[in-house]
């Protein structure tokens, strides 16, 4: 999305260890990193979440990918329903898909306040809990006595999702049924998002069932881990650490660091 807007051509990704330099005589590439002997690992999570819907990441198109993800994730938990209603932004394309595949009809139940920022990387509770009612508005007049399917690309800690079942309700919603366009979340990542200890992500305690309780919803379903890879062909390039603990390189050595940092926020690491 970038490059298109400064009307730039895209040729190819910069790789993994590789250090790109322009000067008048043209492009230099050479690698500083050797490559792991497991091949890369790209995180997934960018398709998921952080990339925008207009970019290109992995050689497919953001909200292409997004699409599928909610129309297999129709497939595999359909439900009788009223209305599909997305969590902005990034449930956005997710929800289409599910409404297109399930035929139950798109609505706006959710306005976003683009003015605050991403609640589930907010340091504190009750900083990301005060924030799910600031971030998002409710449109009753959509919701009031219907079956509603709300769609979200993921479940941290579960407690913004449980407070968005409880303001659709509140709104007039008959029922709520949660599907997630990624499998659960079960464990810490260590190259860089904020994914907190296991003991602090839902889905590593919780099974389905109980999460699903927790939040307040009358049914709850994730997509599967071989559904999230269908449009990739196969997960072979990419980590998906935080669903199945499976990581691509050895944390033994981070993994105490990582909990003692998140714990006690004023400790300072040399890393």
């Amino acid at each position: 999305c970038a490059l298109e807007q400064i009307g730039a051509t895209f040729v190819r990704d910069v790789e993994p260890g590789e250090l790109v330099v322009f000067d008048e005589t043209g492009m230099h590439s050479s690698f500083f990193a050797e490559p792991p002997a497991r091949g890369a690992a790209s995180c997934i999570f960018e398709m998921i979440y952080f990339a925008r819907p207009d970019s290109c990441v992995f050689g497919q198109n953001v909200h292409g990918v997004r699409v599928q993800y909610g129309r297999q994730l129709a497939q595999e938990h359909p439900i009788e329903a009223d209305v599909v209603v997305a969590v902005p932004d990034s449930g956005n394309s997710a929800a289409l898909g599910y409404s297109l595949e399930s035929g139950i009809p798109l609505e706006f139940g959710f306005i976003r306040n683009h003015y605050v920022g991403r609640t589930f990387i907010m340091p504190q509770q009750k900083d990301r809990v005060s924030s799910v009612d600031l971030k998002l508005a409710v449109l009753p007049v959509s919701l009031r006595g219907k079956r509603v399917v709300v769609v979200d690309d993921s479940i941290v800690r579960g407690n913004t999702a449980r407070r968005r079942v409880q303001r659709l309700r509140e709104a007039g919603a008959k029922e709520v049924h949660v599907r997630i366009s990624c499998p659960p979340i079960k464990h810490p990542c260590f190259y860089g998002i904020d994914f907190p200890t296991s003991s602090e992500l839902i889905a590593g305690d919780m099974n389905v069932a109980e999460v699903c309780r927790f939040i307040e919803a009358d049914s709850l379903g994730y997509l599967s881990l071989e559904g999230l890879f269908l449009p990739f062909g196969g997960a072979g390039r990419f980590c998906c650490a935080c669903f199945n603990g499976d990581y691509p390189t050895d944390i033994s050595g981070v993994t105490g660091s990582k909990v003692a940092l998140e714990t006690n926020p004023e400790l300072k690491l040399d890393l």
